[in-house]
């Protein structure tokens, strides 16, 4: 049975990865800007599925790190879709670790991404009404 420590994820599981000895730093910790980009891959399959077509990273916000990750975790992304503007949306990013050979899930950060959808030509697109 999954443990939770302090809370639970919110939104839908998007991303699962493990964490390898080649994002880690000579310690044992796995970058920050790994688990960034992994919760930008995720943010892109997700808000692609909204958007029902090409999106692209307009901005992150404020992103600190709790926890960190260690070689052998998996890094567990969550996303939920907070706005939708016309052409724009936002999404709430969790990153959660289940910890190596354990069912300890801690969190590790969280972020605010704002995506862009795009036409063919590159242009902002409008959104679908879903």
């Amino acid at each position: 049975m999954v443990q939770y420590v302090e809370g639970r994820p919110v939104g839908e599981l998007t991303l699962r990865t493990l964490a390898m000895p080649a994002d880690a730093n000579a310690a044992g910790d796995i970058f920050g800007g790994w688990v960034m980009a992994q919760m930008d891959l995720a943010c892109g399959i997700r808000a692609a599925e909204r958007a029902k077509g090409r999106v692209v990273t307009a901005a992150v916000k404020e992103m600190s790190f709790a926890k960190p990750m260690k070689i052998g975790d998996t890094l567990c992304i969550y996303t939920h879709i907070e706005r939708v503007g016309r052409t724009s949306m936002t999404l709430k990013l969790q990153a959660w670790a289940q910890r190596y050979l354990s069912d300890v899930m801690e969190k590790v950060t969280e972020a605010d991404f704002i995506m862009v959808a795009l036409d063919k030509d590159g242009k902002p697109s409008p959104i679908p009404a879903e």
